[in-house]
Order: C-alpha cells, then sequence, then structure tokens
C-alpha cells in the first residue's frame, strides 16, 4: 500500500478533508454561541383581533416585554430557538399569539395579537372577540356570559352579537347572557328586564319582541322596567311587573322551556 501512490493521495486526501470538517464544526460551535452574532434589538409588531395593524399595546406593557427579554431569551441570533421565545410571549396575560422570526444581521421581530375582551366568564375569567376563555385580572364595564362549560363560551359569544344586533332598534343592551345546562337562553338587558328565551326559536321569539315592544310591551314600562319576560309561549308573553316580583319567587323552571 505504500508503494501505491494513488492510494496515499486518496488517504491523504481523505484525512484532510476530516480535519477540515473537524475544524469548521469547531469555529461553527464557537459562532454559535455569545458573544458571537448578538441579538442587539427585537422588534415588536402589534396586530389588532382582525389581524390588522395597531398602533400600540393597550393591554400589555412595555416593562412586561422588557422582563420577558431579558429572562427567556436564550443564545445569540444563530442559536436562539424561536419556539421557546414564542411561548414564552403567549404566557403574558394579554397575548392571544404570537410569531417570532430572525431579522439579519442581529434582531428579532415579533408580531403580538392581544386579547379583545368581549365579556366576562362567570366572575373567574374573560372571554376574547373569538370566544375564547382568558383569565387576567381586570376591572371593566362588561357584559357577563355563563354557559354549563367553558367549551360553549364560542356559542354564548356567537349569540350575543345576534341578540343584540336583534335588540339594536330599541337601543337596549344586553347585560348579562345564560346558557342553562338544559341549553336554553336567558338575557338580562341593560334595563334590568330578564328575557326568557328557551331553547328553540330563540331569534324569532326575540324579533317577535322587537316587533311589539313600541305598542304592547312599552306600556306596562310606565311604572318602570319590567322585571321578567317570558318569551317562550307560541302567540303571546308572560310578564311580570318588578312590585310582583318582589313577592313572587322566580321559578323559571315553573314553566316548561320549549
Amino acid at each position: 500500500m505504500w508503494n501505491n501512490y494513488q492510494a496515499l493521495n486518496l488517504l491523504s486526501r481523505t484525512l484532510f478533508t476530516l480535519v477540515a470538517i473537524m475544524i469548521l464544526y469547531a469555529i461553527g460551535l464557537q459562532l454559535i454561541k455569545p458573544p458571537f452574532f448578538p441579538i442587539k434589538e427585537i422588534n415588536i409588531h402589534i396586530v389588532d383581533g382582525a389581524k390588522k395593524d395597531a398602533k400600540e399595546l393597550l393591554n400589555i406593557t412595555r416593562e412586561q416585554i422588557e422582563q420577558l427579554t431579558k429572562h427567556d431569551i436564550k443564545g445569540n441570533f444563530i442559536s436562539v430557538n424561536l419556539t421557546e421565545v414564542r411561548e414564552a410571549f403567549v404566557k403574558l396575560p394579554w397575548v392571544r399569539d404570537a410569531k417570532v422570526k430572525r431579522e439579519w444581521p442581529h434582531g428579532l421581530n415579533v408580531t403580538l395579537e392581544e386579547h379583545q375582551a368581549l365579556a366576562y366568564w362567570g366572575s373567574h375569567a374573560l372571554v376574547n372577540t373569538y370566544g375564547e376563555v382568558f383569565r387576567v385580572t381586570v376591572d371593566r364595564d362588561l357584559p357577563v356570559f355563563t354557559g354549563p362549560k367553558e367549551a360553549s363560551a364560542p356559542e354564548v359569544a356567537q349569540r350575543y352579537r345576534r341578540f343584540s344586533k336583534i335588540l339594536a332598534p330599541l337601543q337596549q343592551s344586553i347585560v348579562q347572557i345564560n346558557l342553562t345546562p338544559r341549553y336554553a337562553w336567558r338575557i338580562q338587558l341593560n334595563t334590568g328586564t330578564v328575557l326568557e328565551l328557551g331553547r328553540d326559536e330563540t331569534e324569532e321569539r326575540l324579533v317577535r319582541y322587537v316587533s311589539v315592544y313600541n305598542h304592547s310591551i312599552a306600556r306596562f314600562n310606565q311604572e318602570g322596567p319590567l322585571a321578567y319576560v317570558d318569551l317562550r309561549y307560541p302567540n303571546g308573553f308572560a310578564i311580570r311587573v318588578p312590585e310582583v316580583m318582589q313577592h313572587v319567587p322566580r321559578k323559571s323552571g315553573s314553566k316548561r322551556e320549549t
């Protein structure tokens, strides 16, 4: 073999290539570590619930972002784990979604979408405009949604929008909407009136309420807002005035939900 010049040349080239690869590998390992290629800037881009550009953060503070970038972004431009950075941003209370990309040569672009609060979910959480439940501490004047489980929040949010649109001509708004375990709907208006809609034909019943309100139901409001209107009857309504409600306990189960 040692007299075979071709074999020796092949062996030497192979060894040289292996040594070169090892050297480049070692250099690469050093380059992906600080202080080489440090991350010098993090650009925060904000979008709203409709995925449109927003000018500024509404609920996420700059202090929260600074703390996150200081403690949760590890490595340099090459070695930083973008998935871990995204997960860190998503853990911020008001962040619904985050996208993180590298920007050569030393930056990160972070796109944040904030939760847009639509209502309270019971007394312990909020519902965003997608019907998703999230938990933050907040003191705002928002309607209250309740339901048999959190998974029903998207349906409650959808019905809230539909019912609100139907009530708009009366300039009445919903302050509370409840989906019962039997999947019957009950709403409380800003006037204090509770509307019992039942399980079926709920929108049709509410449309009928709006259509006859001004020339029928409104006349009962002369002494003050109605306490309760049961819309589950096929050809009429059951109405309770506040004085009656003070003496007769409200038993929605006493009438059959249809």
